[in-house]
């Protein structure tokens, strides 16, 4: 297994823009928030006898790939070149413990969805919650729980978004495009076009282009992993970082609302 990885500069201190200007809704109960994860897959040639150990849910070859994002759409870390059978916390293991690792300021966390654990340094939607915004299109928040679950969606769709303008802007990483290259080549490629992403994304966001994104994201079908973990120490810690945000958000929510 080829592995590689792209890293960029997080300020410790900084609480992003995007969550400072929409207009309360995120600040200050996401002030901590640096930014949110997923998993993707992009496709990949291998032969016959390892074609079982990269194949994916959608069930063809593919590479996992563990991507961090800013709230502006930039990637700020990037995990390539895992087996498209690894789960996506495999992947998240691997990139805390390496030396080239996924550094999180202290008291810091990024949000990402219940296909992870979660922990103090990352903070999940409550489950069995609605969670995804369509949900939530004419059917308003009801409680605490489901308000979270609306705001926390609307934040971790940075790196939806992230990614669909990537494979938007060069198909060759598109999960939908045959492949051409093994497992090394297409690591190298992803990186690169991430790095090209993030150049783009300072000089020529292209605004169409990310509208185009957010309507496919808004009318995709759902897909929902979760994993099943253990309440330990660190989950604990961790809800309660989400239930404090929950019930200080929910405060407001009612108190503005009257």
């Amino acid at each position: 297994m080829f592995v590689a990885v792209m890293t960029a500069y997080i300020d410790d201190c900084a609480i992003s823009n995007e969550i400072v200007l929409r207009g309360g809704r995120f600040y200050p109960y996401f002030e901590k928030c640096v930014g949110a994860i997923d998993g993707t897959h992009t496709r990949v040639k291998v032969p016959a006898n390892d074609a079982r150990r990269h194949r994916s849910r959608k069930q063809f070859p593919t590479q996992n790939i563990l991507v961090a994002c800013s709230f502006d759409l930039k990637f700020t870390y990037v995990l390539a070149g895992w087996d498209g059978s690894a789960h996506d916390s495999t992947v998240l293991q691997d990139a805390l413990t390496r030396a080239d690792k996924l550094k999180i300021p202290h008291g810091r966390y990024y949000l990402a969805d219940a296909g992870y654990a979660l922990s103090p340094s990352f903070i999940t939607p409550f489950r069995a919650v609605r969670y995804h915004l369509k949900e939530y299109s004419n059917h308003p928040p009801e409680n605490e729980k489901e308000l979270f679950n609306l705001r926390h969606s609307s934040l971790r769709n940075a790196v939806e978004r992230s990614i669909g303008v990537l494979k938007k802007r060069f198909p060759i990483i598109a999960s939908g495009t045959e492949p051409t290259y093994d497992v090394v080549t297409v690591t190298d490629i992803f990186l690169a076009c991430c790095i090209l992403h993030n150049y783009l994304m300072g000089v020529d966001p292209d605004n169409a282009l990310i509208a185009e994104v957010d309507n496919d994201i808004m009318h995709s079908d759902i897909e929902s992993t979760t994993l099943l973990v253990s309440r330990n120490e660190r989950y604990r810690q961790g809800e309660l970082i989400r239930n404090n945000i929950a019930t200080s958000m929910w405060r407001d929510y009612v108190a503005n609302s009257q």
